[in-house]
């Protein structure tokens, strides 16, 4: 029988972010002991993926960071594009492998943290905390003991909410044959694609050359596409829109990131919590996880070093929850065009507000600055008919 002070279920962004915050003796603060529990290769462990985030400065994972922008484009349907420099903020890039390199080599020298592969089969409360029980690679079964238990993996299924759609998208990392891309600036919306009949859709550019990139197809609708429908999608963006050419598709990445309004439990027990996407880290009106993640992890590892209960703290606040809440159901019942709305934000919001608005680090007055540049009537009639509408399962 294993026993630690803390179990970290899950070695995604989440769990290695969680244990890389505890790792090492701080002075004059508890150094936990902890026991982080990774899936073993197979279905469980998620593909390699991109995280992007904005920041000021330099940051805690800056050496897993891939590629980094000054410089942000929207391009509405029609008309000239939008362009905004973002200094003092970055927007960060960071590819799922270099930053479980980068954690893995900090933790292998933490004398405090201990890594384990193994599947988790359950989560049970007992006296002096709770019993993680697993099974390892070989098949033999396994249980650890820890006083608190910190849970990442993704939800079974989602709570009920009153407006849910999905992020789905699907992404090409491209070598071309000529220059075709602006090392210096992001596409961070590019609404030249067809739109969906019951939703939105923008390409993605990341570039890290003059040659190289992430290009990307993005939707925002109830349900995701086809393997044959997001291949279709992504190569009419990189050929008709963007026109590339020729060109050398390197690796690929598919992700569906919920928009929920529901409420996501950050407790699941006297001792067991959740972090990350299923501690409601992700943006609901947005899907931008990575710094809502950071801002829970840190609070938590702050709590533990202080022999505090360590409840994750809800990543957003309740204003911005309330207001992602509007502006996921005037999408979903079609009440605003999204390209418009999202090209009328860009243009009429200084960029480095609009971030901050985003990331849900802006005070009312700003809020309501942001809100006028909206189309006010229909999310006004929207918030209105809010309260009155049921919660419902997804799907």
């Amino acid at each position: 029988m294993l026993k630690a002070d803390v179990a970290v279920i899950g070695a995604g962004a989440a769990g290695l972010s969680l244990a890389h915050r505890l790792s090492g003796h701080m002075p004059g603060a508890r150094t936990p002991s902890v026991i982080l529990v990774g899936a073993p290769p197979g279905p469980l462990r998620p593909a390699p993926r991109t995280w992007c985030f904005w920041e000021c400065g330099r940051g805690r994972f800056d050496a897993a960071v891939r590629s980094q922008w000054r410089h942000l484009r929207v391009r509405p349907p029609v008309g000239r594009a939008i362009e905004g420099d973002i200094a003092p903020l970055s927007y960060k890039m960071i590819r799922s492998d270099d930053f479980e390199d980068v954690v893995a080599r900090d933790l292998a020298r933490s004398p405090n943290v201990r890594r384990l592969e193994a599947t988790v089969d359950t989560v049970e409360e007992i006296p002096a905390g709770a019993r993680v029980l697993m099974t390892r690679p070989d098949g033999r079964p396994h249980a650890l003991e820890a006083r608190w238990v910190f849970d990442s993996r993704p939800l079974g299924s989602l709570p009920a909410a009153r407006t849910t759609l999905l992020q789905h998208f699907h992404g090409w990392f491209v070598h071309t044959a000529r220059p075709a891309f602006d090392r210096g600036t992001a596409e961070l919306m590019d609404f030249r694609t067809p739109q969906p009949a019951d939703g939105l859709s923008f390409g993605y550019v990341l570039p890290t050359g003059s040659r190289e990139a992430l290009v990307e197809y993005t939707e925002f609708s109830p349900r995701v596409l086809t393997a044959s429908g997001y291949e279709a999608a992504v190569g009419h963006y990189a050929d008709d829109v963007l026109r590339l050419g020729d060109l050398e598709i390197v690796a690929t990445e598919t992700g569906v990131i919920p928009m929920t309004d529901a409420p996501m439990p950050r407790r699941a027990g006297a001792s067991v919590f959740r972090i990350g996407a299923a501690g409601g880290a992700t943006r609901p009106s947005t899907g931008y996880t990575f710094a809502g993640l950071q801002r829970q992890t840190r609070a938590v590892a702050a709590a533990l070093r202080q022999g505090r209960t360590p409840v994750p703290p809800a990543a957003h606040s309740v204003r911005a929850r309330t207001m992602d809440a509007v502006l996921l159901r005037a999408l979903a019942s079609g009440r605003i065009d999204g390209p418009a709305l999202f090209s009328r934000l860009f243009a009429r919001v200084p960029t480095v507000r609009l971030l901050r608005f985003l990331d849900g680090r802006t005070g009312l007055l700003e809020d309501l600055l942001v809100g006028l540049s909206t189309p006010v009537g229909p999310m006004l009639r929207t918030a209105l008919e809010l309260p009155g509408l049921p919660r419902r399962p997804f799907g």
